[in-house]
């Protein structure tokens, strides 16, 4: 299993980073910005399904909660009306479970490559890369890699030291939050709402679901800065790419569905 995962995913970006980082006059973090957005392209067709999936629950979320109330003391009753619920608006919620685990496994390769080329060890780097490289993009071992990219070194977390201040997050950490928190407030007009149906329905378990999506909102952004500090700002280059390009595609996504429905609604 573990020689699948090198030969299938790891070997492969290890090496679609270094022929960018060739093409792209030795600037490790071009190549990375390159090959984080072929990446995010390949995949659409895997993410797109996801997305849809998740647009199309929150659309019957309201609905969803109606039925809860309805058939709050028999659940064979409210799981069937869930059903039909979901086969009259062709809605599948494990739609996109399987798109996600491949975007993980994909995610974690990805992590794994960079990983591999971002460590400040010279010499000793090549050596090793040029054991997984393919030999038309061997590297000569005396040169090593450059980690220098605008103000950063990638091998290295994105900081700021100040005097008299324990360490701040650059700018690359804090973009890279700020993303995933917009991502968030894309979804929380939906929250609110079931936030507002959950106080309607004397189950605590409504309650205690919406609390948990609403945590969850703020979460992410925070985990990001958190693991940022830790982390070679090498990956936070990649993770905000990664989520610029995952905001852009659920916004676009979000905007087509949302005209598509007018457009339905206007033809009925």
């Amino acid at each position: 299993m573990s020689e699948i995962w090198h030969l299938a995913l790891y070997q492969p970006l290890v090496n679609g980073l270094i022929l960018f980082y060739k093409i792209l006059f030795s600037n490790l973090g071009l190549a990375i910005i390159a090959l984080t957005l072929v990446i995010r392209a390949l995949m659409v067709p895997l993410t797109a399904p996801s997305l849809k999936a998740a647009k199309k629950m929150q659309e019957l979320a309201p609905e969803l909660e109606k039925l809860k109330k309805k058939h709050e003391h028999d659940k064979q009753a409210l799981a069937r009306a869930q059903l039909e619920l979901y086969q009259r608006h062709g809605a599948n919620p494990a739609a996109g479970c399987l798109p996600q685990i491949i975007q993980f496994i994909v995610l974690i390769a990805l992590y794994q490559a960079f990983s591999q080329v971002l460590r400040p060890d010279g010499v000793e780097v090549v050596k090793k890369l040029n054991e997984v490289l393919y030999p038309i993009l061997q590297l000569p071992e005396t040169l090593g890699i450059n980690l220098k990219f605008l103000y950063l070194d990638l091998g290295r977390p994105d900081l700021i030291h100040l005097p008299g201040l324990p360490p701040l997050p650059g700018p690359f950490l804090v973009g890279a939050a700020l993303v995933q928190f917009l991502s968030s407030k894309m979804m929380s007009p939906v929250v609110k709402k079931q936030e507002a149906e959950a106080k309607k329905t004397p189950q605590k378990e409504d309650d205690m679901a919406t609390m948990m999506q609403k945590q969850m909102l703020y979460m992410f952004p925070l985990m990001t800065l958190f693991i940022g500090f830790s982390f070679p700002s090498g990956l936070v280059l990649y993770w905000l790419v990664f989520s610029v390009f995952q905001l852009g595609q659920q916004y676009f996504l979000n905007h087509s569905l949302s005209f598509s429905a007018i457009i339905s609604r206007g033809r009925k």
